[in-house]
């Protein structure tokens, strides 16, 4: 088993670094979205570019370019957003929205909750709510602190620099989320590569699309697998306890939601949380604290980067006014979630990070009936790792400048392409 899973980490790491670190990006692939309409994916280090907060101050909904004749409006304020996110009867989330549109095809539908309304997202997210309780997810907290463990005594054996993200990050929700699934050891290479493609757009939405196809077909196989022998994870025990109430196009549909909603958005949660605290050592302290003030590290963390930059698309289905703006019938609507974030409605200087900040109401899982299932499970992984680190390696530095550090041009989750560091 060990041998399996050194194969699979390192398949992980040289899969997502030959994707990574290719000479530069074709931008002419994108050349049909506007520039304006990328502008949400943009930021300049761990920062929403400086235009963002602008467009905040001065139209916290604004229009926003976007192609094939859509009408889309762009919202960063935080009261704002709360509003459009709150709105389920009025905005769609159904992802027959978007076929028609730049080829898009309901085959390629990849189910889930993200892209589902009421009353199909209710009787799904029902289904499972409770495998997410504290009380479920508890039975995987060992688990987690064996494997920050493992990762932390594989790279004390390193010579040299470690990259943080490949040794330390990716591996830690990528083994959680196969735990929690239920996925056999065997399989596990296969299901690591099929996050990372869907949420970087320089391949524009076709590859992203095939990215979410590629990963159903694959999901398919693990199901039937399921089906004919339960095992203890999250899909046996949905077959097992609601066998007759969902199918295997849905139960991929959730696994598919679990793998992209909890891997990437987490492993890029680690990483960048990392360089926060190398960039100010004094925050070693703070980790190395008591619960509470990891907790209040965490949840400053989770705002401050917000790595999921925009909540999934709303489609307008009715004409409605959203805080004094007319939204017609059939616009779409974006939420900035992490410009929103920054907004001083949600409390004074919140464009600094402030490890000592009462936890906020931040939106960095969301809101309303879409807010992330998951995010339980995620801060679990990330008030584990974050002390484990510190308490492993307290003289840990960056290998390389702070302005050297390479981060994603345009992506959904942002993230670092590495994070090189000295240990000791």
């Amino acid at each position: 088993m060990g041998s399996i899973r050194s194969r699979v980490l390192a398949w992980i790491g040289r899969r997502y670094l030959a994707r990574q670190q290719k000479n530069g990006f074709d931008l002419s692939k994108m050349s049909i979205i506007p520039d304006n309409a990328l502008l949400p994916l943009k930021r300049d280090g761990l920062d929403p570019v400086a235009e963002l907060g602008r467009i905040r101050a001065t139209e916290p909904i604004s229009k926003l370019d976007l192609p094939f004749g859509m009408n889309g409006w762009l919202v960063t304020g935080y009261d704002e957003a709360k509003a459009v996110l709150g709105k389920v009867s009025e905005f769609s989330n159904d992802f027959t929205n978007l076929v028609g549109n730049a080829g898009v095809t309901e085959d390629q539908n990849p189910g889930g909750l993200g892209f589902a309304d009421p009353p199909v997202h209710t009787r799904l997210r029902r289904l499972l709510t409770p495998e997410f309780t504290m009380r479920r997810l508890s039975r995987l907290a060992p688990r987690i602190d064996e494997i920050v463990a493992d990762q932390l005594d594989a790279m004390a054996k390193a010579d040299g620099p470690v990259d943080l993200w490949e040794a330390f990050a990716l591996p830690i929700p990528s083994l959680t989320i196969c735990e929690l699934l239920g996925v056999p050891y065997e399989d596990r290479d296969d299901f690591q590569r099929l996050s990372t493609a869907r949420f970087d757009l320089f391949g524009g939405a076709g590859a992203s699309l095939g990215a979410m196809t590629e990963s159903l077909s694959y999901l398919d196989e693990i199901v039937k697998k399921q089906r004919e022998n339960p095992g203890d994870g999250l899909l046996g025990m949905l077959i097992k306890e609601h066998g007759d109430e969902i199918d295997d196009r849905e139960l991929a549909g959730l696994a598919d939601g679990v793998l992209t909603g909890g891997l990437e958005t987490t492993a890029s949660m680690i990483a960048l949380g990392a360089l926060v605290l190398l960039k100010d050592r004094s925050l070693f302290e703070t980790v190395r604290g008591d619960d509470e003030a990891v907790h209040k590290f965490v949840e400053e963390l989770l705002r401050y980067l917000t790595v999921v930059q925009m909540a999934f698309p709303r489609f307008a289905k009715e004409d409605m006014e959203v805080a004094g703006v007319r939204i017609a019938k059939g616009d779409i609507v974006l939420v900035s979630l992490s410009v929103a974030n920054r907004d001083g409605d949600l409390g004074e200087d919140m464009e600094k990070f402030d490890a000592t900040r009462e936890p906020t109401s931040h939106l960095a899982f969301g809101w309303g009936i879409h807010r992330c299932i998951g995010a339980e499970l995620a801060r679990m992984e990330l008030r584990t790792a974050y002390p484990a680190l510190v308490r492993r390696f307290p003289e840990m530095r960056l290998a390389i400048e702070p302005d050297a550090v390479g981060f994603r041009k345009v992506s959904i989750v942002y993230g670092v392409d590495a994070l090189p560091v000295l240990l000791d």
